[in-house]
């Protein structure tokens, strides 16, 4: 009992000059008063216990408001919520209440992020290990295939030596992706924006790829706008985007064309790049964007690729303040569009 007082004074001292010139003005007001002296000693006793009780009422109120808040605290730092909701503190602390829940809610939303990016982490690293053993494990078996003995025998020497240097290929194309989309989402890939003129840039991207075309027997084309139109962009890093854009058209186009062309606007050009190939299913639109993920794994792995280059040129694209667009109808084709301004 004597303890409890105790606490309660103890936690009444923060109103302790309020009361004490309470009990002063009150003390002067008695003896102003009060003529007698016994009287006046009585008044002034009966006030100093009034004081008292008082105190010790406004400090056990106050260490009940206390605990309340250290049991809401701690139930939070337990994580025993799962809506905050549940966090209730009485009328007195309706302001504080709001405070605690906002902290909540901020808090509850920072560790589910966490946690996404955890598993983000966790998959890409899964992504990434996989990806590199592949081409590491199939150089390996045809040095070991050589070292065996082929390395001697003309009709495989060269072929396995071709493909070992195919695979070499690949394994750079993906450090290098990692490299850039690694580079672009930490914000350290700089951007060099300048003006530069639409058909001579994608004319030459272009015809690079024309010597692909006409192996696969497909029509590659780029129709031109006018000579004077310019945009605004990084053009090393646009590039990636064409190339990539344009590589993907050739890989899922067995037969028909491949158009590359841009749409005057009037403050900005949409580029397009359309193709006949075997097309996108809508359910999985939302998701090629997504780092090494192929909606046609096996067509993927057949026709090469790292899994990263849309997912780079969307962060590219998204630099530059514009999006990419996808239409695409299964057997019939697909469309990759956005708009750079002028």
């Amino acid at each position: 009992m004597f303890s409890k007082i105790k606490s309660n004074l103890s936690s009444a001292q923060v109103y302790l000059k309020e009361s004490l010139l309470a009990a002063i003005l009150s003390a002067i007001a008695v003896l102003l008063v009060v003529k007698d002296f016994s009287s006046a000693v009585l008044l002034l006793i009966i006030i100093f216990v009034i004081g008292f009780i008082f105190l010790n009422l406004i400090g056990r109120k106050r260490n009940n408001e206390m605990d309340e808040i250290k049991t809401i605290i701690n139930n939070i730092r337990k994580q025993l919520y799962n809506d905050y909701d549940k966090i209730v503190l009485n009328k007195n602390l309706s302001s504080l209440e709001t405070a605690i829940k906002k902290m909540f809610q901020k808090s509850k939303s920072d560790i589910e992020h966490m946690r996404k990016l955890q598993l983000m982490r966790s998959q890409f690293i899964a992504n990434v290990s996989h990806e590199l053993r592949t081409p590491i494990f199939t150089i390996q078996g045809y040095i070991e295939t050589l070292l065996d003995g082929a390395v001697n025998d003309p009709a495989v020497n060269i072929r396995f030596l071709s493909k070992a240097k195919q695979h070499t290929i690949n394994l750079s194309n993906l450090l290098n992706d990692l490299i850039d989309i690694s580079m672009i989402e930490s914000g350290e890939m700089r951007m060099s924006y300048r003006f530069f003129k639409v058909n001579d840039y994608l004319f030459s991207i272009t015809n690079q790829f024309l010597p692909m075309a006409e192996e696969k027997g497909i029509e590659l084309v780029y129709l031109p706008v006018n000579d004077s139109v310019e945009v605004f962009g990084d053009r090393e890093k646009l590039k990636q985007v064409f190339v990539n854009l344009i590589q993907n058209a050739l890989k899922y186009t067995d037969k028909g064309k491949i158009e590359v062309f841009a749409e005057e606007k009037k403050k900005s050009v949409k580029f397009i790049v359309r193709d006949t190939g075997i097309g996108i299913p809508a359910e999985y639109i939302k998701r090629i964007f997504e780092r090494f993920y192929r909606a046609d794994k096996n067509r993927s792995r057949s026709v090469g690729g790292t899994g990263l280059g849309l997912a780079i040129a969307k962060h590219i694209i998204e630099a530059h303040g514009s999006q990419i667009e996808v239409k695409s109808e299964v057997e019939k084709g697909s469309e990759f569009s956005f708009e750079l301004k002028k």
